[in-house]
């Protein structure tokens, strides 16, 4: 079986032409899509993340994001909880399609190659 790091936290099953966790082999979504629709989504107040640093009642402008203006994306495997991916979109906007890999091609480019990353192996791990 044939799987192919793309990220981090994702790889490419070649044989299933499925995206998959890393961390827990969990298959998300095709290949051939998106990986972010397989993945569970928490669509953010950034002023968690980045608190104002002037106080809000007396200031307009507190060095902190607007929910009105930008949105936090963050994404996780549905299975293992691990976080794939975050994105600050303007609200309204679609996920980025940050991904898009000519799969037939990266098919082709792996058939007689050899994966050096056992498929289990866990970022970081050596084995």
């Amino acid at each position: 079986m044939k799987k192919v790091l793309v990220t981090e936290n994702l790889r490419i099953n070649l044989d299933s032409e499925l995206w998959e966790c890393r961390y827990c082999d969990a298959e998300l979504v095709s290949a051939r899509d998106n990986y972010k629709r397989g993945l569970l989504v928490y669509d953010r107040d950034p002023r968690e993340i980045h608190k104002p640093l002037l106080d809000p009642e007396k200031y307009t402008f507190t060095y902190s994001p607007k929910p009105e203006w930008t949105r936090l994306l963050e994404y996780y495997c549905p299975r293992c909880g691990t976080m794939i991916e975050t994105e600050y979109l303007p609200p309204g906007h679609p996920p980025e399609h940050d991904i898009e890999l000519d799969f037939d091609a990266l098919k082709a480019q792996w058939r007689n190659k050899e994966i050096t990353e056992h498929p289990h192996a866990k970022p970081g791990e050596e084995i």
